[in-house]
């Protein structure tokens, strides 16, 4: 598929919102790259859109991942055992995901979307073991949770971090500013390898990639700035966020369904 660079210019400026939702709320923001990529960028392409989108998705957690890493919230060992068992999943996943109907791929992407949206509204909390570590206790619930939200992340080519997030919290206790850290190697991780598996089909458009993965350079420290100055009103920004994703849900829903003749 060949873009124009009026394409490429809407890359960049998806990936900057992107970027900016992810500063100001945290979290979340990856959930919005395939819609923008099909419906603001229009990549045609469902598999293109998914394709690419996990490699920007990677892009962009591996650099967060550096920031949480100088800060010391990441618990390595913890996080590599969730990750490699996740790689396992996300290949699977992806390689699923790539045999099912596109326009099938986008609904079930958008039913998704609403759960990831009922979660936004709950609140997490912070409670667990700062000292925890790997052990043969937790080992057992790291690999196979991991690898489920492996398949789960490489089936939609999304980072994950919703799933990965609370994961990590049950599998072994972390408190969520350990969870947040450590989720980063798992989403660095599986979207590498989702976006491996897609470029295997031809299904990575890479300067788009680059444009996106710029683009959220730039969103992400404006809105992390924003973050800053508003921070008393995080929970009234994550309720925006979430109506933000059931408005997207429900257009996608009514979009694919149209595409495949279902009203």
């Amino acid at each position: 598929m060949t873009l124009s660079l009026l394409q490429y210019v809407l890359g960049g400026a998806a990936g900057s919102l992107v970027g900016f939702s992810l500063g100001l709320v945290g979290g979340g923001g990856s959930i919005l790259a395939v819609p923008l990529m099909v419906y603001l960028v229009g990549v045609t392409n469902p598999h293109l859109a998914i394709g690419t989108s996990a490699l920007a998705v990677s892009a962009n957690a591996g650099a967060s991942l550096f920031n949480h890493a100088r800060g010391g919230t990441v618990k390595w060992r913890i996080a590599g055992l969730f990750a490699v068992a996740g790689v396992i999943g996300a290949f699977a996943g992806s390689t699923l995901g790539k045999a099912v109907n596109g326009q099938k791929l986008l609904a079930v992407f958008a039913v998704l979307m609403l759960v990831v949206g009922v979660l936004m509204l709950r609140k997490r909390s912070s409670a667990g073991d700062a000292a925890a570590q790997l052990d043969r206790q937790n080992a057992p619930r790291l690999t196979i949770v991991g690898g489920l939200t492996g398949v789960m992340s490489g089936f939609f080519g999304i980072g994950g971090g919703f799933l990965i997030v609370p994961g990590l919290m049950y599998s072994a206790r972390l408190p969520i500013f350990y969870a947040v850290g450590s989720s980063l190697v798992a989403v660095t991780a599986f979207g590498l390898t989702t976006a491996f598996n897609y470029a295997l089909a031809g299904w990575v458009d890479w300067p788009l990639a680059g444009v996106f993965v710029g683009g959220g350079v730039l969103g992400g420290l404006a809105g992390a700035r924003l973050a800053r100055s508003i921070s008393g009103r995080k929970g009234a920004l994550d309720l925006v966020f979430a109506g933000l994703i059931f408005v997207v849900a429900i257009y996608m829903l009514y979009r694919s369904g149209a595409a495949l003749g279902l009203w």
